[in-house]
């Protein structure tokens, strides 16, 4: 691993972890150990899926047909998709990131850059605070990349 840029250039991307499935198990504690795959807004195919659902072989648009076998024997959770849900959550962290980042830019409902340039400190340290953070605040896991440009912090998404 090649060490983070000094504080005078750094932008992060802090990354959502599997934002639709995660948020679904915000609310529903005792789902987090479980594969939760969430479906399309007329439940026809898998949009989001989570590590454990993931590991099952359930691939990205997998037809409800397909999965629904693992659903009647219990293996995964599936959820239709709740934007409303998704998009307060995502407001949610987004929030919190501007309290503990310099500079703030969303990205997308799961991804926002962090201007890091000039903060005090360790920036691992902070990538690793700010994990923890949000998962404590929220309920949600996120990866962090920390480096000198948009393009390499893209490349590290999960270094932190």
């Amino acid at each position: 691993m090649s060490p983070l840029p000094p504080p005078s250039r750094a932008i992060g991307l802090v990354d959502c972890n599997s934002m639709y499935a995660s948020a679904e198990a915000i609310f529903r504690p005792w789902l987090r150990n479980s594969a939760i795959v969430v479906l399309s807004s007329n439940d026809g195919n898998a949009i989001a899926r989570n590590a454990a659902a993931k590991a099952l072989g359930i691939p990205m648009g997998a037809p409800w047909h397909e999965i629904a076998p693992l659903h009647r024997r219990g293996e995964i959770e599936v959820f239709s998709s709740n934007f409303a849900l998704y998009q307060d959550v995502s407001d949610r962290i987004m929030t919190l990131l501007a309290r503990l980042a310099p500079a703030t830019a969303p990205y997308s409902i799961d991804e926002a850059w962090v201007d890091l340039s000039g903060l005090e400190g360790d920036l691992e340290t902070w990538g690793h605070e700010t994990r923890a953070t949000v998962l404590q605040q929220i309920g949600m896991p996120v990866g962090i990349g920390i480096s000198v440009n948009k393009t390499l912090a893209l490349s590290v998404e999960n270094q932190t």
